[in-house]
């Protein structure tokens, strides 16, 4: 029989360690910054309807860069960069679009870009942008490559309508690419990873994470929000769930972690959502009731996460979080990794 061990038996360390993790359990994961939203219409040297859903990277520089989602007011949307010295304020707003659909080459936008999500590919040295693409067939997955932010290759469509929500992986997979997206099709709106020698031709399409059914959160329809981040346990997933309600849906947000070397493979879900609307900018705007985050960067201190997120389909907001609390609550409200027959 093995002796029963004490908190006071135990190195200082992994005492300070374990209460740790039980104070992130007990406490919000993410912690909404005080002066939000950060970036609304306002903000926007020209005339726009709203801004959102924005994608996010951590430039060599230093300073954060926002890919964000601006629908103009004709209702179509391009992509507008937003710069900053400390990720909060002080943004600096390129004059004109970015990124703008280019309908006459890629027929395929021609009404409008959407919804970026950034991965830094070191083998590239690139920024890879996957982007829904939006025409009569329905959304699509674009992806295109940028150094600079300034200039971009264009790829075009890799997955055809209806499909969105996508991230690339920053490393090959078993000698591949890996991209994560959510197609709809006659199985249900799961989330999904791809296969590709080129980042063109793409194949061995598996669902890597179901949605559930029933009165579930996350019942129904799920999606990737953020890029997902590697750590030593796996590939931790921020994503999204769609309740259908009475009075219409509510996007929040959930967890889950995927094996670093077969990221088909779930490995952890949890039960609950984890950051849901709240705030009047989330409950309001032109879609009430969401939260959507697109990217997100991570702190010096290599665990601190700033989420950068749709709030009401009308402004960014701003919420901070841990990589090392995320991994503690998944481990402490586990939920069924296949949840198909629920």
């Amino acid at each position: 029989m093995n002796p029963t061990i004490s908190p006071a038996d135990l190195p200082e360390s992994i005492t300070q360690e374990q209460e740790n993790l039980q104070a992130c359990v007990n406490q919000p994961l993410f912690t909404r910054y005080s002066a939000n939203p950060i970036l609304s219409r306002e903000h926007w040297p020209y005339p726009i309807n709203s801004v959102f859903n924005a994608g996010a990277v951590l430039m060599p520089e230093g300073e954060t860069l926002l890919l964000c989602r601006v629908e103009d007011r004709s209702g179509i949307s391009h992509l507008c960069a937003a710069r900053s010295a400390n990720g909060i304020d002080s943004w600096h707003i390129d004059p004109k679009p970015t990124l703008m659909a280019n309908p006459a080459e890629y027929p395929e936008e021609i009404w409008g870009i959407e919804d970026p999500r950034i991965t830094y590919v070191p083998e590239l040295d690139q920024y890879a942008v996957a982007y829904t693409s939006f025409a009569r067939g329905g959304p699509g997955v674009s992806l295109a490559l940028t150094r600079d932010f300034r200039s971009f290759e264009r790829f075009g469509v890799v997955m055809s309508p209806e499909d969105k929500d996508a991230a690339l992986l920053p490393r090959r997979i078993g000698g591949r690419w890996a991209l994560i997206h959510r197609p709809v099709t006659t199985l249900g709106a799961h989330m999904w990873i791809s296969y590709s020698p080129d980042l063109r031709h793409w194949g061995s399409h598996t669902i890597m994470m179901e949605a559930r059914r029933g009165g579930w959160w996350d019942a129904n329809k799920i999606g990737l929000c953020s890029p997902p981040i590697e750590t030593s346990r796996g590939w931790l997933v921020i994503y999204h769930g769609v309740r259908q309600t009475a009075s219409g849906s509510i996007y929040r947000m959930g967890l889950a972690l995927f094996d670093l070397e077969n990221p088909a493979v779930c490995l952890r879900r949890g039960d609950s959502w984890i950051f849901g609307p709240e705030a009047p900018y989330e409950r309001g705007g032109d879609v009430k009731d969401v939260v959507f985050p697109c990217g997100q960067t991570i702190g010096e201190d290599g665990d601190t996460i700033h989420l950068y997120y749709g709030a009401g389909d009308s402004c960014v907001a701003l919420a901070t979080g841990s990589i090392r609390c995320l991994l503690g609550w998944l481990d402490s409200h586990p939920g069924p990794v296949k949840a198909g027959n629920l």
